[in-house]
């Protein structure tokens, strides 16, 4: 019996080169300093700063007319965070006071920008971010200067709103 030219006399070569093109070798170092992600491309196997340190991520908002105040912004910010406000009975007054100022106009569009800086911007200079990253919370607290300053204001003036000077 006279076989084919071309007939394949071992099925498991064949099928190893039918499926050359579709295997990609792999690495057997399990540490391995580059990974190839594209023909000439690769990358370190690490997480991104923005998945190791979640506050890190850069984002670019357009908060909705529905957010009114500067908490409700914060709480919009941290929608998909992984971080959350924490409790408003557990905050001091000033950041009670803080969160329950209106929202500035020019706070309702930014980035891109760190969403820590975005968190900290909202707040403004007199305050701090504080982050419990065990606990994934967020609040601020009233910087030592602003403290000092806030009580050399004179009351009156908070009262009976600025003085015409002249």
């Amino acid at each position: 019996m006279k076989r084919a030219p071309f007939a394949i006399a071992r099925p498991l070569f064949a099928l190893a080169m039918g499926l050359g093109g579709v295997c990609v070798p792999a690495d057997a170092s399990a540490d391995a300093d580059e990974v190839q992600v594209g023909r000439y491309s690769t990358l370190p196997p690490v997480a991104t700063v923005a998945q190791a340190d979640l506050l890190a991520a850069i984002i670019t908002v357009r908060i909705p007319e529905s957010v009114q105040t500067v908490g409700e912004a914060v709480r919009y910010l941290l929608l998909r965070s992984g971080y959350r406000l924490q409790a408003m009975e557990a905050m001091n007054a000033d950041t009670v006071d803080l969160l329950a100022l209106p929202l500035p106009a020019v706070h309702r569009a930014f980035g891109p920008i760190v969403l820590r800086r975005a968190l900290e911007m909202l707040a403004g200079p007199a305050f701090r971010l504080v982050q419990d990253p065990q606990h994934r919370l967020i609040s601020f607290e009233l910087c030592p200067l602003a403290k000092g300053a806030a009580q050399t204001i004179d009351s009156s003036w908070i009262k009976e709103g600025p003085r015409d000077g002249g």
